[in-house]
């Protein structure tokens, strides 16, 4: 019996109505057509396929268990079995890798290094940052213990790793960016959309970002291309650093990779809502605080805080 007599629950009522899905195809197709000759692409783009960000979301996955196997890793995983889930995860993630950097290699027709094939330059490109994830694991240490160090909320460094999403959008950006500097800055790009999607904190992948980092809650965190952070820099939730202007050539095309993000200098703290904008310098030791308009540069160890007029507050309540 239907609670419902009105609606209908036989695979017939789910079936599309007619409307000529011929004839929706073909304008489809017409469509991109369109647009791929407005972007003046060959016949044969795409025929590599692209770098996929499902893929890439499991390959973080496993780069990041093998960087952190304890906390990361799976759950039965111990000391005397780690080194042989690290060989695993890596012998896995890194050959899947090549293949989304060789994609992306292809798609853009990078130049090469003269006697590389695609196959050879995604391979070195991966061998690359395999190399580097030493490096990776010695700079997300300091991270960790920044966060730690940080937020008197935080119980253990584990607690950290496991629950802090600036955690996570680091070990993504520091993976990320040493892709960019290799090459494939487009698959560097999409893991840096991935952790924005994870965690809502946004840094793209050429920004150069320096030890004991800490995004304090991070939600709504913009950080620019040519940004550079130093060591020991704390950053709260929903700050911009930014770029002013975006400067043009003869024919009014925008300039790309022009220097146009702060630079932050060591041990500068930016309080929530702060946003910075332009090539300036926020000088060491400085203090920026909350929701901070600033376009101007910083000299060392200064306090710079949103001027706020004065509050009066009359005594008693006429509604008691």
């Amino acid at each position: 019996m239907h609670l419902c007599p009105n609606v209908q629950t036989d695979e017939d009522s789910l079936a599309l109505p007619v409307i000529g899905l011929d004839a929706v195809a073909q304008r489809l197709r017409a469509a991109r057509e369109d647009w791929r000759s407005g972007q003046a692409r060959h016949a044969e783009y795409g025929e590599h396929g692209f770098p996929s960000r499902h893929a890439l979301g499991r390959i973080l996955d496993s780069l990041s268990a093998a960087l952190f196997p304890i906390r990361l890793g799976p759950t039965e995983l111990t000391l005397e079995n780690e080194d042989a889930f690290v060989l695993a995860a890596l012998g896995s993630a890194l050959p899947l890798l090549v293949g989304q950097v060789r994609m992306e290699l292809a798609y853009r027709e990078a130049p090469l290094v003269e006697g590389e094939d695609t196959d050879t330059a995604a391979q070195r490109i991966v061998s690359g940052l395999a190399n580097r994830l030493p490096e990776i694991r010695r700079l997300l240490d300091t991270d960790v213990e920044a966060a730690y160090q940080g937020d008197p909320a935080a119980r253990s460094v584990d607690e950290v790793l496991l629950c802090y999403p600036c955690v996570t959008a680091v070990i993504h950006h520091r993976i990320a960016h040493e892709l960019y500097l290799l090459g494939a800055p487009l698959v560097a790009r999409m893991i840096a959309e991935i952790a924005h999607s994870r965690t809502g904190i946004d840094i793209h992948p050429g920004a150069r970002i320096g030890e004991s980092f800490f995004i304090d809650h991070g939600t709504g965190v913009v950080i620019g291309q040519t940004a550079i952070i130093g060591n020991r820099v704390r950053i709260y939730q929903a700050v911009t650093l930014g770029a002013r202007r975006f400067d043009t050539d003869a024919d009014g095309n925008l300039l790309k990779e022009e220097p146009r993000h702060p630079i932050i200098e060591d041990d500068v703290t930016i309080y929530a809502g702060a946003t910075i904008l332009g090539r300036i310098t926020v000088g060491r030791g400085s203090v920026i605080g909350g929701n901070v308009w600033l376009t101007k540069p910083v000299p060392p160890h200064s306090n710079v805080r949103q001027h706020q007029p004065s509050v009066e507050i009359e005594s008693g309540c006429p509604f008691e």
